[in-house]
């Protein structure tokens, strides 16, 4: 099967690395012939072979419209301008007006050999200004005087520089079986046109929630350039869920955004995202090991303590709430002496909001030693993982007891999946799709709540037996859902289904666990009743918890 995979590169997603997901899926199911086509990606992102159509910098060079084809240019793009400055409005029609325009754009490009010229020139401009500025117009479009007009202009024709993309022949996309994009952004516009023009059928998979995130990177641009291609974006995505055979979102959160955007709800395909466990799976198997054999509170590995660990992996920003983390832990020293807490950060980091965490780590817990001839050590230790000689992430959580994510934003937590896969027990806070992934396999607290982390975490360091219940579902949840392997079977029947002309069955959307793991997974010589939770857990949770789009 030939496979036409479009991407716009490392935009979030699956590890937080859209390319590292594509490479792992190419791979996996090397039986297909994929074609990559990389829309605004950078060249280190995309691998050999790929065709690459850069968004930044000036447009590819060409001619100005004649005559009678600029008429045509004008009529769709006046009609897609339209649809943009009115698409705040009660008018129901603007996403068709849309489409029209985008197509009649499509149609222009073809005959015409490209319009980056056309979408550039003083025309497009006047046309833009004259929309912007008719009554029923959103007011924000027309606020920022010509100079916002003109980066509004321009923002638009980047966005819709893969239109004139030398991709639509008989030898790219016209040769396709199947269009797979990855995002609902300017790389699923050719798979939107082929879908248009030739009926290929488009799969979209998001791992990350694209016009979010255009949301936040607009907060700062001219107002007639925010509101613009904002409407743009929307009404794309709108656009391309309704032309798409099938959508698989990668975790409850994004399939809530893709319905709200008019994704029909029988095309959606819950799909996690696979990771290659690799060396974490071999921590996870010596832990069940030692569950079997009756040693559930082992550990191995790196330096391993008599006391009991705590850990936080990730990126050291202001949304993972290291602060708390850092408060709720004066309350678990309280209750459990000598614990230890290890900070291993890695990738990108805020070095300000790292130097500040390191402060706080100082001033809440100064350096403590055995006696008075013995070095103090601080019980909070931060580990570089980047840094030349540092241990491997794996050999990090061999070491630990128990793994926490603080986060007060999350969107899909890699970093409690990695926990999962070594066994480990996990205590998180309830944002983004963290009560999806853990299900009934950890404890799952609010966000921003020193007090109940410190309760969850103090009540899983003080019964071993319970860790280790815990990180045995939390390893076999991990195993089944979240490994690169099953990632790449769900894609491998889709697309034997959509090249055959099926649409798979309908798969009802994940419901989270209602009950912890011991419930179900009780400790030898007890009665199979769970320990009583503290009072934030006995709580009941509305159906609606995280149904907003915040």
């Amino acid at each position: 099967m030939h496979v036409a995979l479009l991407t716009e590169g490392d935009r979030g997603g699956a590890e937080g690395r859209t390319s590292a997901w594509c490479d792992r899926l190419v791979r996996r199911l090397a039986d297909h012939d994929f074609a990559v086509y990389a829309v605004g990606a950078a060249a280190g992102e995309c691998p050999e072979g790929t065709r690459r159509l850069p968004l930044d910098g000036p447009p590819p060079a060409g001619r100005p419209p004649r005559r009678a084809a600029r008429r045509r240019f004008l009529d769709a793009y006046g009609e897609m301008a339209d649809a943009l400055a009115r698409a705040g409005g009660s008018d129901g029609h603007q996403e068709d007006r849309f489409s029209s325009g985008l197509y009649g754009l499509a149609r222009c490009a073809e005959r015409d050999g490209g319009l980056p010229a056309a979408l550039r020139s003083e025309a497009a401009a006047r046309t833009l200004e004259a929309t912007c500025r008719a009554p029923g117009a959103d007011p924000l479009a027309a606020s920022g005087g010509p100079a916002g007009l003109l980066a509004a202009r321009d923002a638009l024709e980047r966005a819709l520089r893969p239109l004139s993309a030398p991709w639509y022949g008989p030898d790219a996309l016209g040769a396709a079986d199947l269009c797979h994009a990855t995002s609902v952004g300017p790389a699923a516009l050719p798979g939107l046109l082929a879908a248009h023009r030739l009926g290929t059928p488009l799969l979209v998979t998001e791992y990350a929630v694209r016009l979010r995130a255009h949301y936040l990177a607009s907060r700062e641009l001219p107002p007639p350039e925010r509101a613009l291609t904002s409407a743009f974006h929307r009404l794309l995505a709108a656009g391309t869920y309704r032309a798409a055979a099938l959508i698989t979102p990668g975790d409850a959160h994004i399939r809530r955004w893709q319905e709200r955007c008019g994704a029909p709800h029988e095309r959606l395909r819950t799909v996690h995202p696979g990771m290659d466990a690799g060396r974490l799976a071999q921590v996870g198997e010596a832990a069940e090991a030692a569950r079997r054999s009756g040693d559930g509170g082992a550990r191995e590995g790196l330096g391993a303590r008599t006391a009991p660990t705590l850990l936080w992996t990730g990126r050291v920003e202001p949304g993972k709430d290291l602060v708390a983390l850092l408060h709720a832990f004066t309350s678990i020293r309280a209750h459990v002496p000598g614990a230890r807490l290890r900070i291993a950060h890695g990738g990108p980091a805020d070095p300000d909001h790292l130097a500040r965490c390191r402060t706080l780590a100082a001033q809440l817990f100064p350096d403590e030693a055995a006696d008075t001839s013995t070095p103090g050590e601080n019980p909070v230790v931060f580990t570089d993982l980047s840094a030349p000689g540092a241990p491997a992430l794996a050999d990090v959580h061999a070491a630990a007891d128990l793994v926490v994510l603080s986060s007060a934003v999350e969107g899909f937590p890699v970093t409690l999946v990695e926990a999962m896969f070594c066994g480990r027990a996990t205590v998180s806070t309830d944002t983004g799709a963290v009560r999806e992934v853990v299900g009934g396999t950890g404890l799952v607290v609010p966000p921003r709540n020193p007090r109940a982390l410190a309760e969850a975490c103090a009540a899983l360091l003080r019964d071993p037996e319970r860790r280790s219940r815990l990180g045995a579902a939390a390893r076999a949840r991990a195993v089944e859902l979240f490994s690169a392997e099953q990632n790449a079977t769900a894609f491998r029947a889709m697309y034997r289904d959509l090249a055959a002309g099926r649409v798979p069955a309908t798969a009802a959307a994940p419901v989270p666990f209602a009950t912890t793991a011991e419930a179900v997974l009780p400790a030898a010589g007890t009665t199979g009743r769970a320990p009583r939770p503290p009072a934030w857990a006995r709580r009941r949770v509305p159906a609606t918890v995280g149904g907003d789009l915040a």
